[in-house]
């Protein structure tokens, strides 16, 4: 008796397949929304999210509008400046007989110099030493003179090696820059030996000084062409200090400026290593 094959009763629907999830044929169903609900789901969100946007973008624009292109406008956390050294190395080691040993830290130096050259600083002003170079009310700030010559040995104009070659280096001391910052008193700086031995240093300008005409400064965009005014400290090394690591720390002193914190070790005040071999 052969088997009859059975035939799908009338008015029944097919069944559903998996097809059927990704898309109804039937239905007109995508993903088990019709194209009408997909489309307010999509119109929500755009608009949800272009408000959003909308409101970050107010936002910062209102706080933009509290900002002052040419100062920051709460200076109050940073009240003294820090020290830095040129060449950039904490650690300076050479062989004062071998100018390959020797010869990145006066390369460096003489790049960083080049802004102080005194046919860079002619375009500068003569300003009043001893006075500070308030400039309040002027829209352009005019920029004192800070020569290179002034670091007279350790300019690199006399002694193209800055001293490295006789076993007698200069280390180039600066202060970082602080927008209206006016040191009380006559800041100089002044460096120590802390290896237990004495250690003789001469200083350029004189006593290590800072003169108080290169305060305040007012900002990069406002000082154009600003440089801060250095102190060269030429160390005097004799033949006993070749071949031991000297340690060298180094404060600015004389106003009111910090150079002792325990939590910023380089607040007004640096410590390097000298070695020198032969």
């Amino acid at each position: 008796m052969s088997k009859k094959s059975e035939k799908p009763a009338e008015g029944k629907e097919p069944e559903s397949s998996w097809k059927d999830v990704i898309y109804n044929p039937r239905s007109g169903e995508f993903f088990g929304r019709t194209a009408s609900n997909w489309g307010l789901i999509l119109l929500f969100y755009l608009v949800f999210f272009g408000f959003l946007a909308a409101m970050f973008v107010f936002t910062m624009w209102v706080m933009l509008q509290t900002l002052n292109d040419d100062a920051p406008k709460y200076r109050d956390r940073v009240a003294s400046p820090g020290l830095a050294i040129r060449p950039n190395s904490l650690n300076i080691v050479f062989n004062r007989s071998e100018p390959l040993a020797y010869g990145q830290y006066v390369q460096y130096l003489e790049s960083f110099l080049h802004q102080y050259n005194d046919s860079e600083q002619a375009k500068n002003d003569l300003c009043m030493a001893g006075q500070y170079s308030e400039q309040d009310e002027e829209p352009q700030k005019k920029v004192c003179q800070f020569r290179r010559s002034l670091l007279q040995r350790c300019s690199g104009m006399e002694d193209t090696t800055f001293g490295y070659a006789k076993g007698q280096p200069c280390v180039i001391v600066k202060m970082n820059r602080i927008i209206g910052l006016k040191p009380a008193g006559d800041p100089y700086i002044n460096c120590t030996s802390k290896s237990g031995k004495p250690l003789q240093m001469q200083y350029f300008p004189h006593e290590g000084t800072i003169d108080r005409m290169y305060f305040p400064y007012y900002g990069k965009k406002t000082h154009e062409g600003y440089v801060q005014p250095l102190v060269a400290v030429k160390l005097l090394l004799k033949k006993e200090d070749y071949n031991s690591e000297l340690i060298v720390e180094c404060k600015v002193e004389g106003s009111n400026l910090k150079n002792n914190d325990e939590r910023d070790k380089f607040l007004g005040c640096i410590t390097f290593r000298v070695l020198v071999t032969e």
